[in-house]
């Protein structure tokens, strides 16, 4: 008996789509979701809700998701990413790319069931996953199971990822250059958001793959078909070698962070250098000064026409010893 998908029925569902035998995706017409998901007539079935505006409760109570406890805790208010396996129905919440703002970011989450034969996902913000995989069944990509349904979404986060991460890896190999080039102005500004972007994008992705790993788990193939365990250690390790990318551009930009670090400060050293050796320079010449600006009798030279000539001879002649007595000593600029 169908289920209608009017408004009143089912608030907050985005799209329905069926699956045939072949994977080939196609939308289910108004009124025609099925009460049992996972007796679907085609192949396999995939609800996507909007949780913000779905009344997602009412399906959850009635079971028709997946056994009640399963489906309350995937779609709850926690966004912590987890899974759970129980009588072969996988329900978690994993790390998705928010489209809010120019630049995606990893703060969004994926809410979903996975059942034999049906997939229920929500997101409580836009995403990314959902649309371009709803996009790549569209235009005739195959998807013959639930867990490859999965796969295909997580692998589009995971693609997403990687595209965020080369980005990154660009804007540092900028940073390099200006660095090795010795142009390191305002290098250490820009790489603050670089690496604060790339410790996130890490920890998102080791929650992320935590939970395939989790799928992996031996007391979870307990409840879980092959395919389903092989699809898990496939996204695990994508995942898992995504995350040493990312994790080698943290540590990239900590070290050129050091790096620009060390050329401020080295730059800093050497006007400091500087501004010492002209104090030491115009000391002696400013002692002379003073005490030949003096206005008290029997100054020597206050009578001789040459004096202030003799006057600025001294000066110079003690700056110059000043400065030879600081090279006798070895003090030498930072840089040299």
């Amino acid at each position: 008996m169908p289920l209608p998908t009017d408004a009143t029925a089912l608030p907050g569902l985005l799209w329905a789509m069926s699956f045939d035998d072949q994977g080939r995706g196609s939308a289910i017409p108004s009124g025609e979701v099925p009460v049992d998901l996972d007796a679907f007539g085609g192949s396999f079935v995939w609800l996507h809700f909007d949780l913000g505006a779905a009344d997602i409760a009412s399906l959850i109570d009635q079971g028709r998701i997946a056994p009640r406890a399963l489906a309350a805790a995937a779609f709850g208010q926690d966004e912590h990413q987890r899974v759970t396996v129980e009588d072969g129905h996988v329900a978690g919440v994993v790390a998705d790319l928010t489209r809010a703002g120019a630049k995606p970011d990893a703060s969004g989450r994926l809410h979903f069931v996975m059942g034999p034969r049906s997939l229920v996902s929500g997101r409580r913000r836009p995403v990314e996953s959902p649309d371009a995989t709803r996009t790549k069944a569209e235009n005739g990509a195959p998807i013959p199971s639930p867990v490859l349904l999965l796969e295909t979404m997580v692998g589009c986060v995971a693609a997403s990822m990687a595209a965020t991460g080369q980005r990154l890896s660009d804007d540092l190999d900028a940073i390099e250059d200006h660095v090795l080039d010795g142009r390191s102005g305002d290098d250490r500004r820009r790489l603050g958001p670089i690496r604060r972007s790339a410790v996130r994008l890490h920890r998102q992705l080791v929650g992320l793959a935590a939970v395939f790993h989790r799928m992996e788990a031996d007391d979870a193939t307990q409840h879980l078909h092959g395919p389903a365990v092989a699809v898990a250690a496939r996204i695990a390790q994508r995942l898992d070698a995504l995350d040493r990318d990312v994790g080698l551009l943290a540590d990239r930009a900590r070290l050129l962070q050091d790096e620009v670090a060390a050329h401020l400060a080295e730059e800093s050293n050497r006007q400091l250098y500087v501004l010492s050796v002209l104090s030491a320079l115009f000391l002696p010449p400013t002692f002379l000064t003073g005490v030949f600006g003096m206005n008290v009798k029997g100054l020597p030279l206050s009578d001789d026409p040459n004096g202030f000539l003799t006057v600025m001879g001294l000066s110079l002649a003690s700056a110059a010893g000043t400065y030879g007595i600081m090279r006798f000593l070895g003090i030498r600029s930072p840089g040299g």
